[in-house]
């Protein structure tokens, strides 16, 4: 182990994940997978939003960033929308000057797949306020970050590096009230972040549903 570990690339750390999910029939237990680790990089990609424009990690660069993934027939993600949390939350910092992306990567013909007028009706019937939504039907960005539930989150510092990457906040349930007393880990780093202080939690398990990615 020792020597498979030094062979890997410093920014990224080997990880086991158990994360709940649902529509594969129960929890799922994950395999070790490599992940991009808080402090290092955030890694680079482009993928197209539901007006069919690319849109590149690099164009935000100054900025912090926040990634959400998606998952509209997800009760997990349900919990947030349906109770105002996170469109509150995409108010709320996307009015202080951040950036944030809602990814859907769930492959065509899985849960969790939207078109772009998917997407739209979506947002408008959660009345969502993300500064761009964009389509991952490859599974690249998703793959990338090593989201594997819904809603995973990721929190971007103004140098392009990872501060903040798991689940959106300490309890994995699908009570609306739950939003209310749950400690909030993305507020928390964004936080720390613009009071200019290191990021306590940095990375936690994510919680949700499996995101159903492409498999060929």
């Amino acid at each position: 182990m020792a020597t498979i570990m030094a062979k890997l690339p410093s920014r990224f750390s080997l990880t086991v994940a158990l994360s709940l999910a649902i529509g594969a029939g129960g929890p799922l237990l994950q395999a070790a997978t490599l992940t991009p680790a808080p402090g290092a990089p955030a890694p680079s990609f482009s993928a197209k939003d539901i007006d069919g424009r690319a849109v590149s990690l690099s164009d935000y660069l100054g900025k912090t960033i926040i990634l959400e993934w998606t998952n509209d027939g997800c009760p997990f993600v349900g919990k947030h929308y349906n109770s105002g949390n996170m469109q509150a939350l995409q108010r709320r910092f996307t009015a202080a000057g951040d950036v944030w992306l809602t990814i859907a990567s769930s492959a065509p013909g899985e849960q969790g797949y939207v078109t772009p007028a998917d997407a739209r009706a979506d947002m408008a019937r959660w009345h969502a306020a993300p500064s761009d939504f964009l389509l991952d039907p490859d599974g690249a960005v998703g793959r990338l970050y090593g989201a594997k539930a819904t809603p995973t989150m990721a929190v971007i510092d103004p140098k392009g590096v990872l501060a903040y990457i798991g689940a959106i906040d300490d309890t994995p349930s699908t009570d609306l009230d739950d939003v209310k007393t749950a400690k909030n880990y993305v507020v928390a780093a964004l936080g720390e972040l613009a009071a200019g202080k290191p990021v306590a939690v940095s990375a936690t398990r994510a919680y949700g549903c499996s995101i159903k990615y492409k498999t060929s």
